[in-house]
């Protein structure tokens, strides 16, 4: 058996302490593939590819068995919130 959303789960909160995590299977459950939204204060002042980078270190016991991983968000809790205002105002 692969790895499970809730180790994915379990290695990013304890290294990267979210604010906000979403993780999707999207392998079918077999534990091959995630898609990942995370909101973290220590990508506070980094760029995208090394906010990236971050979230592959800390997964890096995990990706040795996993195939794909789509990092959809990797942000600061400050973007989060602007990110809500505006979905709150378009709506």
């Amino acid at each position: 058996m692969g790895i499970t959303k809730e180790q994915v789960a379990s290695a990013l909160a304890s290294k990267l302490k979210p604010s906000h995590m979403e993780i999707t299977d999207t392998s079918g459950g077999c534990g091959a593939s995630f898609s990942i939204e995370i909101v973290s204060e220590q990508f506070e002042g980094k760029r995208l590819l090394e906010r990236h980078r971050m979230v592959n270190a800390a997964l890096a016991e995990e990706l040795k068995q996993i195939h794909a991983l789509s990092i959809t968000k990797a942000i600061t809790p400050t973007q989060w919130g602007q990110q809500k205002q505006q979905a709150n105002a378009a709506a």
